[in-house]
């Protein structure tokens, strides 16, 4: 016959599977497929907070490559599948610390270059950073359905692939000279203005008080979000360069002026902490962020800037010793890095928590490129109005 049943080595017929075992199969094999998916190739995150808009916004849904970048080896392999560090509903750990592997990465399409939406884990931060966290501090949930988590205190003992992503814009790469002045980027010396997608705060004076707000609702700004009073005839606007412009065409508009920190204003949540600098979010004085290879001088102005890295990043044992330092016990005037950094900022420049405040970014904590947005819902908005079609397929630049 031209159809023959399956048989055994023996002869025997193979005995056919029944219903249960044939889900079975089906279910682990599609649990391990969706995880390698996840792993090594593509992964969907929502973003839960405004540090990105106009970019991106609350409610965007998006796909991140693994592949761009390299996809990460797990440095905690033993984990519950889907769940990033904590188990949904029950909210214990989801994975096993017992086994943890070095930081290693697979051969990706490119590099991370300047202007790139990344995805990364939150660098290991201080106590105080640990304490004060707010919406802000979990900039990236995973599209998995756990709740954004309670541990506040618990984050900086995690594994290093295991702690919360968040996303940002790589305004600067290994080896690149970074500065901030008035809020304005300079990146090997060239100033980078800020991208018609990004936005930060203004203050615009108007002629008259008799407003017809309604006017800035028509050019993208939300009224008591974007616009607040600051006197009768000046309000403070968060909008992007192109929204600006547009408000500065106005007839009845007199000003439109950047706000910025003082130069001299002295903010000691700003990195790296130094009360020997006066630096704050909109005026940070120059230095170089670390590449593979480069050597630094150590002394009481470097310190500040590289310690972290050194110590924490790089895993060595780092003490004060007279006037010099002993790095893993000698005596070293000098440090060579071993990983590649990167300084990473929000689009929405006075509304976020990034390299400012955190610092360096280094490359065993990157997690891959944001590229397109694939659903995007607005929780605030009316019934008919809760999909923002306009956005669906959008891609992250």
């Amino acid at each position: 016959m031209w159809f023959k049943k399956k048989e055994n080595q023996d002869g025997t017929p193979v005995q056919k599977k029944s219903k249960r075992r044939e889900w079975t199969d089906a279910v682990i094999f599609a649990v391990i497929a969706a995880t390698i998916i996840r792993m090594f190739f593509i992964e969907a995150y929502v973003i839960p907070s405004g540090s990105m808009e106009k970019s991106l916004l609350i409610g965007d849904y998006l796909f991140v490559s693994k592949v761009n970048y390299g996809a990460r080896i797990p440095m905690t392999p033993v984990a519950f599948p889907f769940a990033h560090h904590t188990m949904p509903i029950i909210g214990t750990k989801a994975y096993w610390d017992g086994i943890e592997w070095k930081y290693r990465r697979l051969p990706g399409l490119g590099r991370i270059q300047r202007n790139d939406v990344v995805v990364f884990n939150y660098p290991q931060g201080d106590t105080t950073a640990m304490e004060n966290q707010d919406a802000d501090y979990y900039e990236l949930v995973r599209h998995s359905g756990r709740a954004a988590v309670h541990a506040q205190y618990t984050i900086a003992s995690r594994p290093v692939d295991k702690r919360e992503n968040f996303i940002k814009r790589c305004i600067a790469i290994s080896g690149d000279e970074m500065a901030i002045r008035q809020g304005l980027v300079y990146v090997n010396n060239k100033a980078v203005p800020l991208e018609n997608a990004g936005q930060t705060d203004y203050i615009v004076r108007f002629k008259t008080q008799d407003v017809n707000f309604s006017v800035f609702e028509e050019l993208g700004f939300v009224i008591n979000d974007d616009i607040h009073a600051v006197s009768d005839s000046s309000y403070q606007f968060t909008g992007s360069p192109e929204m600006m412009k547009k408000v500065k065409a106005l007839d009845f508009v007199v000003s439109v002026n950047e706000m910025a920190a003082p130069k001299d204003l002295q903010d000691l949540d700003i990195y790296p902490h130094d009360p020997n600098r006066k630096w704050n979010m909109d005026n940070m004085g120059s230095f170089i962020v670390p590449k593979k290879g480069l050597t630094v001088k150590l002394d009481s102005v470097s310190m500040p800037l590289y310690e972290r890295a050194i110590r924490i990043y790089e895993g060595n044992t780092l003490l004060k010793n007279g006037n010099g330092w002993l790095i893993n016990g000698k005596p070293a005037d000098s440090y060579t890095f071993k990983m590649n950094y990167y300084w990473m900022m929000g689009d929405n420049r006075h509304r976020s928590s990034d390299s400012r405040y955190w610092g360096l970014v280094p490359e065993d904590h990157i997690v891959g490129k944001a590229l397109f947005v694939w659903m995007s819902y607005d929780k605030n908005a009316s019934f008919f109005h809760k999909i923002r079609w306009n956005r669906i397929l959008k891609i992250i630049r």
